[in-house]
């Protein structure tokens, strides 16, 4: 990725190496600043192809590649070998298509409607479909899309998570009506467990789309077989078949606990304030001083990502934890800086990086990782790290 990919990106020039990665030495203005790791991206998207085994990891980029930015995320992934990407939504899909051009594998989880149309024509994508209706609406779309050969598509099997997929009744009904106007690439499901290794619903589900797979062998005799997500790659390799399909793991996200660190967020105090025991701070006075305090004040809030209620979050200054004090706003947390070296206005806070990763911010937040990347606002000054290809 150039300087200028990055920068068309909304981010600043990237640095030579994540290795010299160090935090922001002066403020953007008034924003914090995020920073995307593209190297760790790569780095993590490596060692769970490598967790797969004999399976080929895709790449899962849905929702702005987890809020991180799907160009420089999807290009940099692509730089690294990924091969087979995921989205949610068909307008996702297209975007991605732009960015990565022909050739590239593209799946829509989420299937095919009639709305989605526009998003598949001229797009090459392949529709998940997870139910009689999607298959019907993709057949009668096929004299608009007009497609050269029998376009490719993946089925979604229910093994137990009870959310998109054919039942076994419907399974049964494709099988007796097949769509021959298809060509039926993948067969996949999800687990509903797989962060939690010792949960038998794990081994239920694998039995299930076993099954239930097979019975679509005929169907689809060359269809790659997939079940496992991030948490599934990591449950070995009774759950690999054919494909995985790693998303928050990617991003430095649990449970791949071995996963570099992509994200990095500091933020500038644009004020510093003394204040006496039994003064209290923020909406609501839900926090006072037991002691004379020090509080900071950061340029970040509920528009950003920041749950109103947190409770138990902590920042870092220099390596020092400052925990949050008062109330969330829009614009505004404060955080309480008595223990802290001495800081001035401008010293930069780090919120995500090498002391706090999104799961620890997660759990101070009260939400996932998943969340929290999510989350992250367009008012970040994005800057991007690494991903040069070659």
């Amino acid at each position: 990725m150039t300087a200028s990919d990055s920068l068309a990106a909304g981010g600043l020039a990237p640095a030579a190496s994540p290795l010299d990665y160090t935090p922001p030495a002066a403020p953007a203005a008034s924003r914090p600043v995020l920073t995307v790791d593209l190297d760790a991206v790569a780095a993590n998207w490596r060692a769970l192809q490598a967790r797969s085994g004999r399976a080929e990891a895709a790449a899962v980029v849905k929702a702005n590649a987890y809020g991180l930015g799907v160009g420089p995320v999807a290009r940099a992934l692509h730089a690294a070998g990924a091969r087979t990407f995921f989205v949610a939504h068909a307008q996702e899909g297209a975007e991605l298509r732009a960015i990565l051009g022909p050739g590239v594998p593209i799946h829509v989880f989420n299937g095919f409607l009639p709305a989605d149309l526009d998003a598949f024509r001229g797009a090459d994508l392949i529709p998940v479909l997870a139910s009689p209706f999607h298959v019907r609406a993709f057949r009668e779309a096929l004299p608009a899309l007009r497609p050269t050969a029998a376009p490719r598509v993946g089925l979604h099997i229910e093994s137990g998570i009870n959310r998109l997929g054919f039942t076994p009744a419907e399974i049964d009904a494709l099988r007796a009506e097949p769509p021959r106007e298809f060509d039926i690439s993948l067969v996949m499901s999800h687990l509903a467990s797989a962060d939690e290794p010792e949960n038998s619903m794990n081994a239920r589900q694998r039995g299930a789309f076993t099954g239930r797979a097979q019975l679509l062998h005929g169907l689809a005799p060359n269809a790659r077989l997939s079940l496992g997500a991030t948490g599934g790659t990591l449950l070995g390799p009774d759950f690999h078949f054919d494909l995985t399909r790693p998303g928050v793991g990617l991003y430095g996200g649990e449970p791949f606990a071995e996963a570099r660190t992509v994200v990095h967020l500091h933020a500038p105090l644009l004020q510093v304030r003394e204040i006496a025991a039994g003064d209290s701070v923020g909406y609501g006075a839900t926090w006072t001083a037991k002691r004379p305090s020090r509080i900071g004040v950061l340029g970040l809030g509920y528009a950003d990502g920041f749950f109103r209620l947190s409770k138990g979050l902590q920042l870092y200054l220099d390596g020092r934890p400052v925990p949050l004090v008062g109330r969330v706003s829009m614009d505004m947390i404060t955080v309480d800086l008595t223990d802290a070296p001495e800081p001035a206005p401008g010293a930069m806070v780090e919120v995500l990086g090498p002391n706090q990763s999104v799961d620890d911010l997660a759990k101070g937040i009260g939400t996932t990782g998943y969340e929290v990347l999510t989350s992250l606002g367009p008012r970040y000054a994005r800057r991007y790290v690494g991903g040069a290809e070659g």
